[in-house]
């Protein structure tokens, strides 16, 4: 198997860094989207309209995601699932989903849920950060070094 980079592309900041560096390493870039996006300025990138659903962009990338795949989300169940099927993942702020990790971002995530549904909780994002991009380029250029070679 080929190596590739999957993007949760719907609210990706860093789908054109993600294709820059996939692209440098000699990975495929996929775009993964529910739909509307515009056509890539980059022709070597592969875009992926899944149905609408709920989760039908997560089903696809869990199904085509392997070991020589790197997974860029925010979606932390996604990550989860990700991570079962051997393929590291990334935030777009250059955090990766690890093992060690996953279980207590699930947990923070149903905590904030939680406080958001009792009304504790706005539920507002931090802002993306120039430094965040930055993060994430270098971040996903490691990934893309450690991954299993052919």
């Amino acid at each position: 198997m080929d190596k590739q980079v999957l993007i949760d592309a719907d609210a990706c900041p860093v789908k054109d860094e993600a294709i820059e560096i996939a692209c440098r390493h000699g990975a495929e870039p996929v775009l993964v989207s529910n739909g509307g996006m515009r056509p890539s300025r980059f022709p070597d990138a592969r875009i992926v309209t899944v149905p609408s659903g709920a989760d039908a962009a997560d089903d696809w990338i869990v199904e085509a995601c392997h070991p020589r795949s790197v997974v860029v989300t925010t979606d932390i169940p996604l990550a989860a699932r990700v991570l079962e099927k051997g393929a590291p993942a990334i935030r777009p702020t250059g955090r990766e989903f690890t093992a060690e990790t996953i279980g207590e971002a699930l947990a923070m995530r149903a905590f904030s849920q939680h406080l958001r549904e009792t009304g504790e909780s706005k539920g507002y994002n931090a802002a993306f950060l120039p430094a965040d991009r930055s993060r994430f380029m270098s971040g996903l250029d490691r990934l893309l070094k450690r991954l299993p070679q052919d």
